[in-house]
């Protein structure tokens, strides 16, 4: 019986991690387009005229957005610890961890060669990804997720803001 509960258990925890991996992709969404291409557009500007330098420095101000986002988690997941009644925050963590270091791999990794970890290897599914993400520097606009970009083809669509200079 107390196996069947853990195993129930652990069940919940990977669903409750899986949906929160499979929710950071609308949040990445929002979070790109009205944050990091609205009001805080200042840090972001860092990233679109780094990436088009062709010696790419390893460090942008961009950066400190995925340290803030780190920051709220550990909290989420000391809370998650500590306090009673929120132990659900633990797996919520975990898949949003999950997703950070996907989200990390793919874009700064692969599409941004930040570190040089693939060599001349070129995946389909991440040369569709770098493909969209790359239209998205080009026009400063659509696609703002990452791991499932979609490009709206409605006619007049214009970007977020005027093109960073390079």
């Amino acid at each position: 019986m107390a196996v069947a509960l853990l195993a129930l258990a652990l069940v919940r925890s990977v669903l409750i991690a899986t949906a929160a991996f499979v929710l950071m992709e609308p949040f990445t969404y929002a979070a790109h387009r009205w944050v990091m291409h609205g009001f805080g557009e200042r840090l972001h500007r860092s990233h679109h005229r780094n990436a088009a330098r062709s010696k790419p420095a390893l460090i942008e101000a961009n950066d400190l957005y995925p340290v803030a986002f780190a920051g709220v988690v550990m909290a989420l997941l000391a809370i998650g610890f500590n306090a009673s009644g929120f132990a659900v925050l633990i797996p919520v963590c975990v898949g949003i961890t999950l997703y950070g270091a996907t989200y990390f791999t793919v874009h700064d990794v692969y599409i941004h060669r930040r570190i040089k970890w693939w060599g001349k290897r070129k995946p389909a599914a991440l040369e569709y990804l770098a493909d969209a993400h790359r239209t998205h520097h080009a026009t400063n606009g659509e696609p703002y997720g990452m791991l499932l970009p979609m490009v709206r083809q409605a006619k007049g669509l214009a970007p977020s803001q005027v093109p960073a200079e390079s």
